[in-house]
């Protein structure tokens, strides 16, 4: 099985959403924000080689949307998901499946593609499409604090396509997708996201999604201002925290601008961080 980090851009996000309580002149130093406030995050995603089954976790915001919703989030760089998938020899064609820790746009936009006649198709013809029914409702009627957060066009032709599965719950990882060693259900940041935990090289890791997005996240009180329930999410990061430093796990991070990855360790403050480090590395 081989493993590699899939960049699909940057984007900006208000700096004080994305640290909560946490005052602007702590943070500041953490990501250092524009004129206006926003502060440069990465969309990175994950791809898992596995003998004839090609897995992406997450895939980016996509390309679809208007210029009016791009420049709210101040979309640029390079990078895009079919450019990273390409350097690595495959097309969109060649993902048999696609896991998606949660349905907010910067996540799953990229799920979905506009065709010149304004009609919506699975970017991913072939794929099996993974999420749970709890998330899956929430997201199909949303509350009106995160509506905006999910948009229909990148979940309901999904569910339409046919290619939809959900993961149980209770039942933990499924058979169809033995990559995974077992998946996190976490609350906080909205309902039933996952986050998924693999084997890699003789190492645990942890694709984050938006229960850590960056190093700077890692102190408990840093939580954002976008989550549902800060409260249990401060809960959940301490709990996969301390797992990760006891068990010196690899974490990925899917905003992160700068490091793709870390690992923790506990010192007299709590948990912090340890190294930053290069999934090609391992």
């Amino acid at each position: 099985m081989k493993i590699h980090t899939l960049d699909t851009g940057l984007f900006k996000l208000d700096g004080g959403a994305m640290f909560g309580v946490v005052p602007k002149s702590m943070w500041q130093k953490l990501n250092p924000p524009d004129a206006n406030n926003m502060c440069t995050w990465a969309m990175r995603c994950l791809l898992i080689e596995d003998g004839s089954r090609l897995l992406l976790i997450d895939n980016g915001i996509g390309d679809k949307q208007d210029e009016k919703f791009r420049g709210h989030f101040y979309l640029h760089g390079d990078d895009t998901l079919e450019k990273s998938l390409r350097k690595l020899g495959f097309t969109s064609t060649d993902i048999s499946d696609v896991f998606l820790t949660h349905l907010h746009f910067d996540h799953c936009g990229g799920s979905v593609l506009r065709q010149p006649n304004g009609t919506l198709q699975l970017a991913f013809p072939n794929a099996t499409y993974w999420s749970n029914e709890v998330h899956w409702d929430w997201a199909v009627t949303p509350n009106p604090r995160e509506k905006a957060s999910f948009l229909k066009e990148n979940i309901l032709p999904i569910q339409e396509s046919g290619q939809l599965k959900f993961v149980d719950v209770q039942a933990g990882v499924p058979a169809a997708l033995p990559q995974f060693r077992e998946i996190i259900m976490a609350d906080g940041h909205t309902e039933k996201m996952m986050v998924p935990v693999m084997e890699y090289k003789g190492r645990t890791l942890a694709f984050m999604a938006d229960l850590l997005p960056s190093v700077g996240h890692i102190p408990l009180p840093y939580v954002m201002g976008y989550d549902m329930r800060p409260l249990i999410t401060l809960s959940e990061k301490e709990a996969v925290l301390r797992r990760a430093a006891d068990e010196n796990w690899v974490l990925l991070l899917e905003h992160d601008p700068i490091n793709e990855a870390c690992t923790v360790q506990h010192t007299e403050k709590g948990v912090r961080l340890g190294e930053t480090l290069r999934l090609a590395d391992l």
